[in-house]
């Protein structure tokens, strides 16, 4: 017996990274998946070792991603599980954004989520069981960084949109949020690969190591399964305790006690 045993999900983003590790750990709890991604060869090789359905489409095309919900379900025989996980970013001064940056960073990032959910809302209803839906946030919206303004104001809407949606869906459809720190990825490999940047990033993260998309993957399906049949509207932090540290009083710490 599976986790999520008979869920039939749809997981956006999911040709690689975390939502690649979505699919992986789905199917290996006993979920049929749809992996919708923009990129449609990466979609068919997630599919194809998951055994799942590939679906190509770009999660900021309203219409697009909601003609490629219905193939997922048409596909899956019916849908009751999404991840609204496809994201992008971007690194500049916030006065250095250009407008269609910051619009392409919101369209992907918030919007992208919105359209997802819209998408999926009627699937959800007509699928016989409670629906269960885990939108992908970050870090950055809850402590944003210098450098990541349009990135942090979208992920910070991901968190009340998922709010917003869990008043207006229960009882019959769960929405819920992960929010994961540095988590190591294709994206953030040529940082992590970086000796320096790497013990940096581990000596400021109290479990002492990187995050993985294994570890967003494992909280994800947590959230879709039985086991969260009491929470919705909730965020959870996927971290390793990095957002626990305190930049101003630790050095003080460490410099009196050597800790």
């Amino acid at each position: 017996m599976g986790l999520l045993d008979g869920r039939r999900a749809v997981v956006t983003g999911g040709g690689s990274g975390i939502g690649a590790a979505t699919c992986r750990w789905f199917a290996g709890e006993g979920a049929r998946v749809a992996v919708l991604d923009v990129d449609h060869g990466a979609a068919e090789a997630v599919a194809g070792a998951v055994g799942g359905v590939a679906v190509g489409a770009d999660v900021a095309d309203a219409t697009a991603l909601t003609a490629a919900f219905d193939r997922a379900a048409a596909a899956l025989g019916g849908l009751d599980t999404v991840v609204n996980n496809a994201g992008t970013g971007n690194v500049l001064p916030l006065h250095d954004y250009p407008d269609e940056e910051w619009e392409r960073l919101l369209r992907v990032n918030l919007t992208g989520v919105f359209n997802g959910t819209r998408a999926a809302v009627a699937h959800l209803r007509a699928a016989g069981r409670t629906g269960a839906v885990v939108n992908v946030s970050s870090l950055s919206g809850l402590r944003p960084t210098r450098g990541e303004a349009p990135y942090s104001a979208a992920k910070a809407g991901v968190v009340a949109l998922t709010m917003s949606a869990a008043l207006e869906y229960g009882p019959g459809i769960r929405v819920n949020c992960v929010s994961p720190g540095f988590i190591r990825t294709p994206l953030t490999e040529l940082a992590a690969a970086d000796d320096a940047i790497r013990h940096e990033l581990v000596a400021a993260t109290p479990l002492g190591r990187l995050g993985t998309a294994d570890d967003v993957a494992a909280t994800i399906a947590f959230l879709c399964s039985d086991l969260a049949a009491y929470v919705t509207g909730a965020n959870l932090v996927v971290d390793g305790g990095s957002a626990l540290v305190n930049a101003q009083v630790d050095p003080m710490l460490r410099r009196f006690t050597g800790q």
